[in-house]
């Protein structure tokens, strides 16, 4: 019987800019189905430019239940986008990382996340004037309580943020989020941790 796949988050997770096959959840899929796991294609919950609280809302509105086999979850770009705060973003993450567990039957080993990719090093953000080095210490703060959360719940945190700055280049045409190539690296990252959660 094939395994569900629930992939929550923002741009990344939808795949801004790519073709769907290029979608990392998808390109996850295709490479544990490659290795002969069964899985069903992922079932997304995931818009561009939704920060914590509106993934929640997101995910009300999907009408979630639980019995997923593998939950991933990425978000929190937005918020540093916005500039929102990081207490904020602790307690929502915190939530959204509780309701991602509940989602995988309450348990955490078969929930991933993923680490927020540093949209500073990207052509949109030196074309725009942007402080990199503020967005990148400011997403590594956010990026060290996703990973603490997750530690502390027993949940498996994936770090692909030095990818997204050892390759800025890999970027779609709207030179700020990540083109299918940079997220095939994500997956080298990701599929072990997925391959252990769907056997947790």
């Amino acid at each position: 019987m094939a395994r569900r796949f629930l992939a929550l988050g923002d741009s990344y997770t939808i795949g801004e800019g790519v073709q769907e096959a290029g979608r990392w959840p998808v390109q996850l899929v295709d490479a544990l189905v490659a290795e002969g796991v069964a899985v069903d294609a992922p079932h997304i919950v995931a818009v561009t430019g939704w920060t914590t609280d509106e993934l929640s809302a997101g995910m009300d509105a999907a009408d979630l239940a639980p019995g997923w086999d593998l939950v991933s979850l990425l978000i929190g770009v937005n918020n540093q986008y916005r500039g929102r705060g990081e207490d904020e973003y602790r307690q929502q993450f915190g939530t959204l990382l509780g309701r991602a567990i509940a989602l995988a039957g309450g348990n955490a080993r078969r929930v991933v996340v993923v680490s927020i990719p540093d949209w500073g090093v990207t052509r949109f953000a030196r074309d725009s004037g942007r402080d990199a080095a503020a967005i990148g210490a400011a997403l590594d703060r956010f990026n060290a309580i996703a990973r603490a959360d997750a530690g502390a719940a027993g949940a498996a945190f994936v770090d692909i943020t030095d990818l997204t700055r050892a390759h800025p280049d890999e970027l779609a045409d709207d030179g700020l989020h990540p083109d299918a190539q940079q997220y095939a690296r994500w997956i080298e990252r990701i599929a072990p941790a997925a391959r252990a959660a769907l056997a947790a």
